[in-house]
Parts: structure tokens; sequence; C-alpha cells
């Protein structure tokens, strides 16, 4: 049997910042994760000066690209409403394998399918052991289905359905583009352009709002794909996008005894936007914090609305 103070299932962005900050505190930490890193995330890679401030990362020492926004350019009933700001993208085959490796914690490439409670805690398949457990696994989190099915029932109003596709682009605009309730769309658009030439193209917005109209997102798809031909921003039809489903901020239980959620796992995307890295660096933060000093888990620090950090990206 294989020991830890902490075991993390899901070795994404919230699973690293919880281990980081555990390792820090002196706890032996081993993460889980079904993929080998580096791996394809399909995600708009969008960070905040916040996350830069909470993960410690200094713009210009990170060891990978990073393109800064001065403006995003929203779309709004076709308004265009350029915001002046700073905000940051990345790539998150880049970002998440970086956070990953400056944990400095034990990583194994494994499925979780059984966890048992006991009372020192929990076996894992039968062959690993730990004191604490954090679920950090995305939507589909083996430690939410679980212990936390019924603690944090997920809202369907607010699951977001999506579609995206990320690839190489030049010539590209350089500019990042937002289109909200684009042709009724129950969501937003977006076109990030990323660091060295790549891009990232997706829409999503919520299902149960797109089946009680009838409408299928893969419609959406081919007209936002067509719209950004017919306005030059591609310049030819681009490959099949990959589809994912996740949720808004959830209400519920997020701790049980010493078992966690964070990130996906708890359901904690932003409630205008969507956004979902920062919230899930924050918790995993927080998770670690209530572990290292006994306190209970809570998230009420982490920001509900993506907005207010567009508008005043200097505020913490």
């Amino acid at each position: 049997m294989i020991s830890s103070d902490v075991i993390i299932v899901g070795g994404g962005p919230g699973g690293s910042a919880a281990a980081w900050k555990l390792k820090q505190g002196g706890m032996n930490v081993r993460i889980l994760d079904k993929a080998m890193f580096p791996r394809m995330k399909l995600c708009a890679g969008w960070i905040t000066p916040r996350l830069l401030r909470k993960l410690k990362i200094i713009e210009k020492n990170y060891p990978h690209g990073i393109l800064r926004f001065s403006t995003l350019h929203f779309h709004v009933y076709g308004i265009p409403l350029p915001v002046p700001t700073r905000q940051y993208s990345i790539r998150r085959i880049e970002f998440d394998h970086w956070l990953l490796k400056r944990a400095g914690v034990a990583v194994e490439r494994h499925r979780v399918s059984s966890v048992e409670r006991q009372d020192d805690g929990f076996i894992i398949d039968g062959k690993f052991h730990c004191n604490w457990l954090i679920g950090a696994g995305g939507t589909g989190c083996p430690v939410y289905r679980h212990f936390f099915r019924e603690l944090r029932p997920r809202e369907k109003q607010k699951q977001i359905v999506s579609m995206e596709l990320e690839f190489r682009l030049k010539p590209q605009t350089g500019k990042c583009h937002l289109w909200f309730f684009l042709k009724g769309l129950p969501g937003y658009a977006w076109y990030v352009p990323k660091p060295d030439g790549w891009l990232n193209i997706g829409i999503g917005g919520k299902q149960e709002e797109m089946a009680r109209k009838g409408w299928d997102i893969r419609e959406f798809w081919t007209f936002f794909t067509d719209f950004l031909l017919k306005k030059g921003f591609l310049n030819e039809k681009p490959q099949a996008p990959g589809a994912y489903s996740y949720y808004l901020r959830q209400q519920g239980q997020v701790q049980d005894g010493h078992a966690m959620i964070v990130g996906d796992a708890a359901g904690l995307a932003t409630l205008d936007m969507g956004e979902g890295i920062g919230p899930a660096i924050e918790s995993g933060l927080l998770a670690a914090d209530a572990i290292l000093s006994g306190k209970p888990l809570s998230f009420e620090s982490i920001p509900r609305a993506s907005l207010p950090a567009i508008l005043f990206p200097w505020k913490r």
C-alpha cells in the first residue's frame, strides 16, 4: 500500500495549486491523474492578474508563452464594446504541465475507480492510502461521484455545454473578441489569440435553455465558424471541434470530513462568463489552507463573476 498525507485526484490547475501549497506546508502529497502530462487541454486559456498574484507568478519569469491583452473586444447583440483592461492568455498544455512540475510532488498516472472511506482515511483502488483526499478531477471527478453527489447536487440550469478548437493561425488579428448572444446563443462565443501563433475559438451556452428550444450547439458552431470566415477572422474552414460540459457556480458542501472537492468537480465556474481556471486554482489553494490550518473549507472568497476582474484588473 502506498501511503501519503494527502492524495489529490486530478493534476490540472486546481490539483496542482493545492499540491504546491501543501508541499510548502510540509505535507506528503501524491497526485493521481488518468492522463500523461503534458496533455492537450481545450480551453480559452484566459488568466487574470489576480491569478498570477495568487500563484506568485511574475509574467516575465513564466518560462512558456504568455500573451497580454490591453483591450478585450466585447460584442453584445452585435454592438462592439472595446473594454480597456489587462488580461492574459496561455496554452493549457504548457501551463498545466508547468504548474504540475512546480508543485514538486509525486505524480502517478492512474485512473481512479473505487474509493473507500476508513477510520484513518481513504483507500483508493486497494493500492493507495491517504489521510486527506482532494477531488480535482473535473466534472467527472470520482471523488465527487463517491462522496458529493447528494451533498452538492448539480443544478441542471447551470450546466454549460461547449465546443472549441485550438490551432495555429497566421496571420491573425492579435485581438481578443467575445460575442454575447450571437444568433440567440444563451452564452457567448470567443476568438482568443495565444502565444506563438496559436488561436482558440469556441462557443458555450446553457444546455437546458438550448434543449428547451430544440437547439443543437453544433448548429451554432457551424454558424460561428462561417461568421468568422465571412468577417476575415479565419482564412479556411476549421477542423472538427472538441466538446465538453461543466457547471457554473453551485451550492452545497465542498467538504465531507477529510474529503474535499475543488474546481470543476465542485462546479465553480463564474456565473457571467463561465471562466474556470481562476476559481479552480483559488479553490485548490483554499483546500490546502484548510488542511494545513484545520479550519473548515469555504469558497466564499472566490469571485462569482469574471467582469470585475476585467474592469478592475489591479484589484486584489
